[in-house]
């Protein structure tokens, strides 16, 4: 039997105390992740989450890791998991790591576009953070 074995990484030039909550609320999960059932084992504050994957079809762990780096963040995604019936073939195996990266890859992309929203090129994310209202969502200057 074959497993699902992803990592993928993308820089986001916001603090990580500002992209953690993306991944706080359980209710968020499935419209990330609709295909996997998770429980927390770890909750890692600014600095992510671990979960264990625990659905029907699929089981094993999967993490976000929040690397503070310069002025932003490295999001940090890992999946490892194995088909619950067993018989995922190596080429299927193949398939599916392709999909969860560009899965993993939208996912980054569509938080880049919404959490740098705004923010002018060559401002520190440190500068147009100070500008940041978290409870409108957009910059109050």
């Amino acid at each position: 039997m074959a497993s699902v074995d992803v990592v993928d990484e993308t820089f986001l030039a916001v603090p990580p105390e500002r992209l953690a909550p993306e991944f706080a609320d359980p209710g968020r999960w499935r419209d990330l992740w609709p295909d996997l059932a998770l429980r927390v084992f770890t909750d890692r504050g600014p600095q992510g989450v671990r979960w264990s994957v625990v659905g029907d079809a699929w089981h094993g762990s999967m993490e976000v890791w929040l690397e503070a780096v310069g002025d932003g963040t490295v999001l940090h995604w890992f999946l490892r998991v194995d088909p619950v019936d067993g018989t995922l073939t190596r080429r299927a195996a193949t398939r599916e790591v392709v999909r969860r990266q560009r899965a993993a890859k939208a996912v980054a992309f569509a938080l880049k576009d919404r959490l740098e929203a705004g923010r002018p090129p060559g401002v520190s994310p440190g500068e147009w953070g100070s500008r940041w209202d978290p409870a409108h969502g957009d910059a109050t200057r």
